[in-house]
């Protein structure tokens, strides 16, 4: 009985731990939102703007009434050297306004299309993010009255869910770094081949969950990279999970490296879902997902691409993505720069 409550405590203990953590990821993530807040608030503001538009539409109106009479008087022979004069300011004036009034009207559909997205953006965010605290809330308020011999189940669901929200966090995190130039690379000499069997290593439980055929075409020979080996590996990790994640179970995916001419590349292809001709040239932007892949096996915030393409041109490199279409599979290929 004694084994049985240490067994109990140690594993109460490690629950706790984990909320703890997930605490801090939540505090990181409510400073995210605060800023996508902030802007939201800053995309208001200019909103104003639309008042001033209705003023310089009402100006010009007027303008071109008074213009209007002035062209008719202008019929007849112009009496003075002052009355061309003006005739000619009010023309100008009235060009200039007319331009004013469409630059404002442009800046207003601009501004309403970004308050638009950001409310989106911050939904989606903030649905993600309550998703994994739903099962850690109800665990937290049965732990006490659980038996000891569910408490193993209910400690590997909190930390699934706790490493859920760490990657989501982490790849905002990410992204808000890479918007603002504070995206730091910890960079040294790696051999590249290692880095991509540790990244198969971490993707290969999500493959055989989902029963894919995952082949790997390496170079047995080393591949120098001048890099961050943890960026690295989040770049083939985000990758081949996508890969992974948006292939009907049964499917396949291939992995082939190749390096000529001082550059390595890295082909990731899949035969799943797609990306269909509407989606494909903004993939890499952020929040973007493509209609049927929304949802597809628990789609999450659409910035996991974005994070891939910053890391990629940070190491100097390049990534492009290419699909035939809807059910037609999808090819990722990234190029880095040997080192010499």
């Amino acid at each position: 009985m004694t084994e049985a409550n240490g067994t109990n405590a140690q594993t109460m203990a490690t629950a706790a731990r984990e909320l703890f953590l997930l605490g801090q990821k939540t505090v990181e993530a409510r400073a995210v939102l605060a800023a996508l807040q902030k802007e939201l608030r800053d995309t208001n503001t200019r909103l104003v703007g639309v008042q001033q538009i209705e003023l310089l539409v009402e100006a010009n109106e007027q303008l071109v009434m008074a213009i209007l009479t002035a062209q008719s008087d202008a019929e007849k022979p112009l009496r003075t050297q002052a009355e061309q004069k003006l005739f000619m300011e009010m023309r100008e004036a009235n060009a200039q306004l007319v331009v004013a009034a469409l630059s404002a009207q442009n800046l207003q559909a601009s501004a309403e299309h970004t308050l638009a997205q950001q409310r989106n953006i911050l939904t989606l965010v903030a649905h993600e993010l309550r998703n994994p605290l739903t099962p850690i809330s109800m665990i937290a308020g049965r732990l006490v009255r659980v038996p000891s011999e569910e408490l193993p189940r209910m400690q590997a669901l909190i930390e699934s869910q706790v490493q859920h929200m760490s990657r989501l966090v982490d790849d905002l995190l990410d992204v808000s770094r890479a918007s603002t130039g504070k995206l730091r690379l910890d960079r040294r000499i790696v051999d590249m081949v290692q880095i991509i069997h540790g990244a198969i290593d971490v993707c290969s439980p999500l493959m055989n969950t989902r029963h894919l055929h995952f082949t790997a075409d390496l170079p047995s020979c080393a591949l120098s990279v001048d890099g961050d080996p943890v960026r690295l590996t989040q770049i083939l990790g985000n990758l081949l999970g996508n890969a992974a994640k948006y292939t009907p179970p049964g499917g396949h995916v291939t992995l082939s490296v190749t390096a000529r001419d001082q550059v390595l590349e890295m082909s990731i292809c899949d035969d799943g879902i797609g990306i269909s001709d509407q989606a494909l040239p903004f993939i890499f932007e952020p929040f973007v997902q493509d209609v049927h892949a929304v949802g597809f096996n628990g789609a999450g915030l659409g910035i996991g691409l974005t994070v891939v393409r910053e890391l990629v041109e940070a190491h100097g490199g390049t990534v492009v993505g290419m699909s035939d279409g809807d059910g037609q599979g999808s090819t990722f290929i990234v190029t880095l720069p040997l080192a010499v």
